[in-house]
């Protein structure tokens, strides 16, 4: 079965004949095939109706037409004439049309030096793939054809024809009359580092932004081109292309692209929506970066990105409802936040439907109240709810003392039965990082099935990337561990890495005064989470290292991360298992180097200490084994 993009159920078609050929392309192609439907293509976003590439065979272009025969009234090879509700129209022929999208086809991908025939070849410079382009007629038998002269305009060896697509036609025969199609044919295997290229240049939408905070959103379209594409995975792709009305859900693992997802989500419903879309996450730092990355991209008008107190918080004083005092506890006054604001829905004081979508980022941390809240602020006519989540990163307590979702979706009015999506292969670490910190996490990171409505914890997945070991260094005191952090922060300067793709994680507010106090005495320009303003203008305009809580950390990334103090984990007081999420969440922010430092051994360190080492020899036994 082919794999279509967006998803054929997804497939918005304009025509019986689309959908027709969409169904026979998906059942009667092999698992290979990739198909995309009505998608922009390349630099000048032409849009032919269909795509499909075959790694053996080639790219082809697709044209559909639902003519019946008396619809035409003329035709050259230029143009035709047509009836279009009783009156007289003129178009293009449709073998033009599919021709002139395929040449453009061509001659984007023969920009890339890496798809061209090799120097030395009989063909060297051109295309490393065959590339042909066909209609489809799928109101006209290839009888009917036969009795005109239509042959003259249109070639019938690049026609499908109404009987030729039929529910029961032999998948090899439909295949064979795609692939007759092309006027040159020659031996082709692509590689799927070529296949990401081809989709790299035809779907610039997919390509990955490799620059540090920026989530893997919004690649630069006119950048040149980078010695290592990175573009969604076809999971990825077929999914942010997919996401139709409804309520939808995505059980994601760390690192897994969730955020990249919900950022293209925006993108696509600020387009077509009036009313303004609402992101909501508990991570102040997180919704600080988020809402400037789509400043960045000119959403800033359409987009809120707002941390979930915060937007309570908006609510209230929007609609001039009674804030709690000043005076109470941190943890209170923001329960009383959230309270207010459910008061004040339910009082009408603050109307339902604002938004003409919810999407939330970090849903494992929100309460079930905190969702019967956000579903009602849904616009009905759109009624489109995004919740992404990971159990496993779950690393605030619920009233009932249980971290992560305890209760049902459809409990708190979330309806994504049918609409749910599993993404475990992890892009950000590095497999030496993410086998050292699932090493270290294995008992919380124990594959759990759920049922549909309910939620699993997804094992991450490594997507094989190599890079180095992480550092366990024992220092012999408090100078010689910060000593440590200035140097390797100063190595990586050196090596051309950013202040602000590097970060200093902590556990405790006195590890995070130390990192200030260390780095202004370097010389090493930095921007603190330590206080609450600071966690929400972590990101600003002037490169810096990032000096972030662990709690904080969830949902940001970086190419360094180094974690002091770990003999100081686990905390007093705290159970083993609530740290060890933490430190989990905080190891797993590295996307190539991460280097733990300490004084005195604690359980935590002892655990990485056999973490590296189990995995080291592991991984070694598997580097031999292919090497031999």
């Amino acid at each position: 079965m082919a794999q279509f993009f967006p998803a054929r159920s997804a497939c918005r078609f304009d025509t019986s004949g689309e959908r027709r050929l969409a169904e026979r392309l998906e059942k009667k192609l092999e698992d290979d095939y990739l198909c995309w439907f009505n998608i922009p293509v390349g630099p000048k976003a032409l849009q032919p109706d269909f795509v499909v590439l075959h790694p053996q065979r080639g790219v082809l272009v697709l044209e559909v037409k639902d003519w019946k025969l008396e619809t035409i009234q003329s035709m050259d090879r230029g143009k035709a004439q047509i009836l279009d509700s009783g009156q007289l129209k003129s178009v293009a022929n449709p073998m033009v049309q599919a021709r002139v999208y395929a040449l453009e086809v061509a001659v984007t991908l023969q920009k890339d030096p890496a798809l061209k025939q090799p120097a030395g070849s009989p063909h060297a410079g051109k295309l490393i793939m065959p590339y042909g382009w066909g209609v489809v007629l799928a109101g006209i038998t290839s009888r009917q054809f036969e009795a005109t002269d239509l042959a003259d305009v249109l070639d019938p060896q690049r026609v499908i024809f109404q009987d030729e697509m039929t529910e029961s036609v032999d998948a090899e025969a439909l295949q064979q009359r795609l692939w007759d199609m092309f006027h040159h044919v020659f031996p082709c295997h692509l590689t799927l580092p070529q296949i990401d290229r081809v989709r790299y240049h035809l779907y610039p939408e997919v390509r990955v932004n490799a620059q540090p905070g920026q989530f893997g959103l919004f690649a630069e379209e006119a950048a040149p081109l980078p010695s290592l594409i990175r573009v969604m995975d076809l999971q990825q792709e077929q999914l942010a292309r997919s996401l139709g009305e409804g309520h939808r859900v995505i059980h994601g693992a760390a690192g897994s692209g969730k955020t990249m997802i919900l950022g293209y989500r925006c993108a696509h419903l600020a387009q077509v929506s009036s009313k303004p879309i609402l992101v909501l996450c508990y991570n102040k730092s997180l919704a600080g970066r988020l809402q400037q990355v789509m400043d960045e991209r000119g959403l800033g008008e359409k987009v809120a990105v707002r941390n979930f107190h915060a937007w309570c918080r908006d609510m209230l004083v929007a609609y001039n409802l009674d804030l709690p005092v000043q005076s109470l506890a941190v943890d209170e006054k923001m329960a009383l936040m959230v309270q207010y604001t459910i008061d004040g829905v339910e009082r009408g004081r603050i109307p339902r439907g604002q938004y003409a979508a919810v999407l939330i980022d970090e849903g494992h941390d929100f309460h079930p109240e905190w969702f019967r809240l956000v579903v009602q602020m849904v616009d009905l006519d759109s009624n489109a709810l995004l919740v992404l989540y990971d159990d496993a990163q779950s690393i605030y307590r619920s009233k009932g003392g249980r971290r992560g979702l305890d209760f049902s979706f459809a409990s708190v009015g979330i309806q994504a039965q049918g609409r749910t999506t599993i993404l475990r292969l992890n892009y950000r670490n590095t497999l030496e990082v993410l086998s050292v910190a699932r090493a270290f996490a294995s008992e919380l990171l124990s594959g759990r099935e759920a049922a549909e409505d309910g939620v699993p914890v997804v094992a991450p997945e490594s997507a094989g990337r190599r890079g180095a070991f992480p550092e366990l260094i024992r220092c012999e005191s408090d100078w010689h561990e910060w000593n440590c952090i200035v140097e390797r922060l100063r190595d990586e300067q050196g090596k051309g890495r950013a202040l602000s793709d590097m970060a200093v994680i902590y556990r405790s507010k006195a590890q995070a005064r130390q990192a200030e106090q260390t780095l202004a005495r370097a010389g090493l320009r930095y921007a603190s989470g330590i206080s609450s303003q600071g966690r929400g203008a972590l990101y600003g305009d002037e490169d810096a290292v990032k000096i972030v809580s662990m709690h904080s950390s969830k949902g940001l990334e970086f190419g360094l991360v180094l974690i002091p103090g770990l003999g100081e984990m686990p905390h007093k007081g705290e159970a083993e298992a609530d740290e060890a999420r933490l430190l989990y969440v905080a190891m797993t922010r590295a996307i190539d180097r991460l280097v733990m430092t300490y004084r005195e051994h604690s359980d935590f360190t002892r655990r990485i200490q056999d973490s590296i080492g189990a995995v080291r020899q592991r991984l070694a036994e598997v580097d031999a084994r292919e090497a031999g």
